[in-house]
């Protein structure tokens, strides 16, 4: 165990709850969201892809102030810097409903403990350019998002419910 690690918005959820296995109740206390951390199947897969940033967008808060309390927790010094990353919740000029060709709801996947990142990339890679792939998650797929978008593949984010997320990729 390294107790050495510096909180960073890179650091990943599960390097942090390895290290600081206290900051599990700080970090879902402060993002209710992630009490669903609880459930092995979803601590086994999504903490050891999702960073403290992607978390932080999950939970609607300013990364900053989220490592900031996690730091405070573990005497670290206060963190200054900034990398916001933005999702896209307006709906795009191109979206449109008859554009959709692939329907993936990751529920079943994430339940089963496995990962649904390498599934949606492969079938992003082979979609036909102008359609669009429709993908339902119960929380915000942070990391998956931004691996589309490393792609330049856009996405649009249709929260429907606390719990129900439709995410929108378009192939240009």
């Amino acid at each position: 165990m390294n107790s050495d690690l510096i909180i960073t918005p890179k650091t990943k959820v599960d390097q942090l709850l390895e290290t600081y296995p206290h900051l599990e109740d700080v970090l879902t206390d402060y993002l209710p969201e992630f009490k669903k951390l609880k459930d092995p199947a979803l601590r086994k897969t999504v903490a050891k892809i999702t960073t403290l940033q992607q978390a932080a967008a999950i939970g609607n808060v300013k990364v900053e102030d989220l490592i900031n309390k996690l730091r405070d927790v573990v005497g670290q010094d206060l963190y200054t810097g900034t990398g916001e990353t933005k999702y896209n919740t307006s709906q795009p000029e191109w979206f449109k409903e008859n554009l959709i060709t692939t329907e993936f709801d990751v529920r079943e996947m994430l339940a089963q403990g496995e990962h649904p990142v390498n599934q949606v990339i492969a079938d992003l890679n082979t979609m036909e350019t102008g359609k669009i792939y429709k993908l339902i998650a119960p929380f915000l797929p942070a990391p998956l998002i931004d691996k589309a978008g490393s792609l330049h593949i856009p996405h649009w984010i249709d929260q429907k419910s606390e719990e129900m997320f439709h995410i929108y990729f378009y192939k240009p």
